[in-house]
Protein backbone atom coordinates (compact mmCIF):
# COMPACT_ATOMS: atom_id res chain seq x y z
CA UNK A 1 0.00 0.00 0.00
CA UNK A 2 1.32 3.03 -1.20
CA UNK A 3 1.06 5.88 1.31
CA UNK A 4 -0.22 9.60 0.52
CA UNK A 5 2.95 11.91 -0.08
CA UNK A 6 2.40 15.20 2.48
CA UNK A 7 1.10 18.44 1.01
CA UNK A 8 4.05 19.97 0.91
CA UNK A 9 7.51 17.86 -0.15
CA UNK A 10 9.18 20.62 -0.74
CA UNK A 11 11.66 20.14 2.19
CA UNK A 12 11.87 15.88 1.41
CA UNK A 13 14.68 16.55 -1.02
CA UNK A 14 18.27 16.04 -1.09
CA UNK A 15 20.41 19.34 -1.62
CA UNK A 16 24.28 17.65 -1.35
CA UNK A 17 24.95 14.37 -3.30
CA UNK A 18 28.59 12.95 -2.38
CA UNK A 19 29.72 9.50 -3.84
CA UNK A 20 33.07 7.26 -1.86
CA UNK A 21 35.95 8.52 -3.74
CA UNK A 22 37.31 4.55 -2.55
CA UNK A 23 34.45 3.17 -4.32
CA UNK A 24 34.53 4.96 -7.26
CA UNK A 25 36.34 3.21 -10.45
CA UNK A 26 38.44 4.91 -13.33
CA UNK A 27 36.14 5.86 -15.59
CA UNK A 28 35.99 7.47 -19.52
CA UNK A 29 35.23 10.55 -20.13
CA UNK A 30 31.74 9.64 -21.16
CA UNK A 31 30.36 7.92 -17.49
CA UNK A 32 32.18 10.50 -15.58
CA UNK A 33 29.96 12.97 -17.72
CA UNK A 34 26.99 10.91 -17.06
CA UNK A 35 28.07 10.90 -13.21
CA UNK A 36 28.57 15.01 -12.65
CA UNK A 37 24.83 15.48 -14.54
CA UNK A 38 23.02 12.94 -12.62
CA UNK A 39 24.48 14.98 -9.71
CA UNK A 40 23.68 17.87 -10.66
CA UNK A 41 20.07 17.10 -12.34
CA UNK A 42 19.84 14.88 -8.78
CA UNK A 43 20.28 18.35 -6.55
CA UNK A 44 18.19 20.34 -8.86
CA UNK A 45 14.80 18.41 -8.40
CA UNK A 46 14.66 15.36 -6.84
CA UNK A 47 12.03 13.58 -4.16
CA UNK A 48 13.61 12.05 -1.23
CA UNK A 49 11.94 11.45 2.09
CA UNK A 50 13.64 9.03 4.78
CA UNK A 51 10.99 7.25 6.29
CA UNK A 52 10.64 8.44 9.91
CA UNK A 53 12.30 11.09 9.74
CA UNK A 54 11.29 14.50 9.74
CA UNK A 55 11.36 16.80 7.16
CA UNK A 56 15.26 17.84 5.38
CA UNK A 57 16.76 19.22 3.53
CA UNK A 58 19.12 15.82 3.40
CA UNK A 59 22.70 15.57 1.88
CA UNK A 60 23.24 11.54 0.60
CA UNK A 61 26.58 10.45 0.97
CA UNK A 62 26.80 6.84 -1.49
CA UNK A 63 29.24 4.60 -1.17
CA UNK A 64 30.04 0.77 -1.95
CA UNK A 65 30.79 -1.56 1.63
CA UNK A 66 31.67 -5.41 0.55
CA UNK A 67 28.76 -6.45 -1.13
CA UNK A 68 26.35 -3.60 -0.50
CA UNK A 69 25.52 -0.23 -1.50
CA UNK A 70 25.24 2.35 2.04
CA UNK A 71 22.95 5.17 1.62
CA UNK A 72 24.55 7.70 4.71
CA UNK A 73 21.60 10.04 5.43
CA UNK A 74 22.14 13.09 7.13
CA UNK A 75 20.55 16.47 7.78
CA UNK A 76 22.04 19.63 6.47
CA UNK A 77 23.74 20.20 9.16
CA UNK A 78 25.32 17.46 9.55
CA UNK A 79 23.67 15.56 12.25
CA UNK A 80 22.69 11.88 10.92
CA UNK A 81 19.35 10.71 9.98
CA UNK A 82 19.92 6.72 9.51
CA UNK A 83 22.02 4.68 7.14
CA UNK A 84 20.48 2.27 4.73
CA UNK A 85 23.04 -0.99 3.37
CA UNK A 86 21.21 -2.87 0.90
CA UNK A 87 22.62 -5.87 -1.30
CA UNK A 88 24.09 -5.14 -4.51
CA UNK A 89 23.06 -8.56 -5.85
CA UNK A 90 19.64 -7.61 -7.43
CA UNK A 91 21.64 -4.46 -9.42
CA UNK A 92 24.53 -6.87 -10.56
CA UNK A 93 23.32 -7.81 -13.78
CA UNK A 94 21.28 -4.32 -14.82
CA UNK A 95 24.60 -2.66 -14.21
CA UNK A 96 26.71 -5.06 -16.67
CA UNK A 97 23.99 -5.33 -19.02
CA UNK A 98 23.53 -1.23 -18.66
CA UNK A 99 27.34 -0.68 -19.18
CA UNK A 100 27.24 -2.43 -22.52
CA UNK A 101 24.71 -1.00 -24.06
CA UNK A 102 26.31 2.50 -22.78
CA UNK A 103 29.18 1.19 -24.36
CA UNK A 104 27.61 0.80 -27.67
CA UNK A 105 25.80 3.89 -28.01
CA UNK A 106 28.87 5.93 -27.00
CA UNK A 107 30.44 3.87 -29.85
CA UNK A 108 26.95 4.35 -32.45
CA UNK A 109 27.21 8.51 -31.92
CA UNK A 110 30.42 8.65 -33.38
CA UNK A 111 29.59 6.97 -36.58
CA UNK A 112 26.29 4.94 -36.32
CA UNK A 113 23.26 6.06 -38.40
CA UNK A 114 20.64 8.38 -36.42
CA UNK A 115 18.23 5.49 -36.65
CA UNK A 116 20.51 2.78 -35.55
CA UNK A 117 21.67 5.53 -32.38
CA UNK A 118 18.01 6.17 -31.66
CA UNK A 119 17.62 2.18 -31.37
CA UNK A 120 20.07 1.48 -29.20
CA UNK A 121 19.30 4.73 -27.42
CA UNK A 122 16.26 3.33 -26.38
CA UNK A 123 16.96 0.22 -25.03
CA UNK A 124 19.96 2.36 -22.54
CA UNK A 125 16.82 3.92 -21.42
CA UNK A 126 15.13 1.11 -20.84
CA UNK A 127 17.56 -0.63 -19.06
CA UNK A 128 17.94 2.14 -16.69
CA UNK A 129 14.47 2.03 -15.99
CA UNK A 130 14.40 -0.76 -15.11
CA UNK A 131 17.32 -0.35 -12.84
CA UNK A 132 15.71 3.06 -11.55
CA UNK A 133 11.98 0.25 -10.66
CA UNK A 134 14.62 -1.91 -9.25
CA UNK A 135 16.21 0.92 -6.81
CA UNK A 136 13.06 1.89 -6.20
CA UNK A 137 11.64 -1.59 -5.18
CA UNK A 138 14.84 -1.54 -2.60
CA UNK A 139 14.18 1.54 -1.15
CA UNK A 140 10.46 0.96 -0.50
CA UNK A 141 9.63 0.86 3.57
CA UNK A 142 13.27 2.82 3.66
CA UNK A 143 13.11 6.29 1.73
CA UNK A 144 10.41 7.63 -0.63
CA UNK A 145 11.21 8.54 -3.46
CA UNK A 146 9.79 9.41 -7.36
CA UNK A 147 10.84 7.90 -11.02
CA UNK A 148 13.48 10.80 -11.37
CA UNK A 149 15.01 10.80 -8.44
CA UNK A 150 15.62 7.09 -8.52
CA UNK A 151 16.52 7.53 -12.29
CA UNK A 152 19.51 9.75 -11.02
CA UNK A 153 20.27 7.48 -7.89
CA UNK A 154 20.30 4.68 -10.38
CA UNK A 155 23.25 6.20 -12.26
CA UNK A 156 25.06 7.32 -9.49
CA UNK A 157 25.20 3.64 -8.39
CA UNK A 158 26.10 2.36 -11.53
CA UNK A 159 29.00 4.08 -11.33
CA UNK A 160 30.05 3.08 -8.21
CA UNK A 161 28.80 -0.27 -9.06
CA UNK A 162 31.29 -0.68 -11.90
CA UNK A 163 34.23 -0.34 -10.06
CA UNK A 164 34.36 -3.82 -8.88
CA UNK A 165 32.75 -5.29 -12.45
CA UNK A 166 34.96 -6.74 -15.17
CA UNK A 167 33.80 -6.34 -18.29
Amino acid sequence: MTQAPPADDSNNRVVVVTLDEESIGRSGPDIEHERAIAIYDLVEQNLFAPEGAATGPFTLHIAITGNRLMFDIKREDGSPVVVHLMSLTPFRRIVKDYFMICDSYYQAIRTATPDKIEAIDMGRRGIHDEGSRTLMERLQGKVRVDFETARRLFTLISVLHWKGQDA
